[in-house]
């Protein structure tokens, strides 16, 4: 049986900066709705993956930012992340709904969101768009910000520092 299934491999999908902003500006173009998210992803669990499939549910092409590993330091200590950034960007972009990944070393998108300019910026329910840095500068952009409910991924508490949490005390 021959596979004439054709698919991009995460190495083609993790994109610096310049190249994710042509891959968004071709794809608006052609009449493609671009979602864009962002997150730290440090050990990919299940709230996450439903997450980005939520995101990409919204558009026709699912844009995700990885904080680096300065940035992931700066936001949630010294010991984080567990997962390096390389692997962790690889690792989204293996999801096949993900289209594209790049890093950003700053503590929030709003430079990003400025290059990417999406149609729609999404954020978890943990979060209220007046509350986020990024949501002026999505509105500069012409984009709005949805906020994906938990419930729409039954993941309420769900979180990377819970599942580190687990993991230790079933070592002790």
């Amino acid at each position: 049986m021959v596979n004439n299934h054709t698919f991009r491999t995460p190495e083609d999908k993790v994109l610096v900066r310049t190249a994710i902003a042509d891959a968004v500006k071709e794809a608006k173009a052609n009449g493609k709705t671009v979602v864009f998210t962002n997150g730290c992803f440090d050990i990919l669990h299940i709230g996450h993956v439903r997450y980005l499939q939520e995101a990409r549910s919204l558009g026709d092409i699912l844009v995700v930012g990885v904080n680096s590993d300065n940035s992931v330091r700066r936001l949630k200590g010294p010991e984080r992340p567990v997962v390096p950034e390389a692997e962790r960007a690889e690792i989204i972009a293996a999801l096949e709904f993900v289209d594209y990944v790049t890093l950003f070393d700053e503590d929030t998108p709003v430079e990003l969101i400025r290059v990417v300019r999406p149609d729609i910026h999404t954020k978890g329910g943990g979060y209220k768009p007046e509350d986020m840095p990024e949501t002026e500068a999505v509105r500069e952009v012409g984009g709005r910000v949805e906020i994906i409910p938990y419930s729409a991924t039954e993941s309420k508490g769900m979180s990377t520092t819970n599942v580190i949490g687990r993991l230790i005390k079933s070592i002790d």
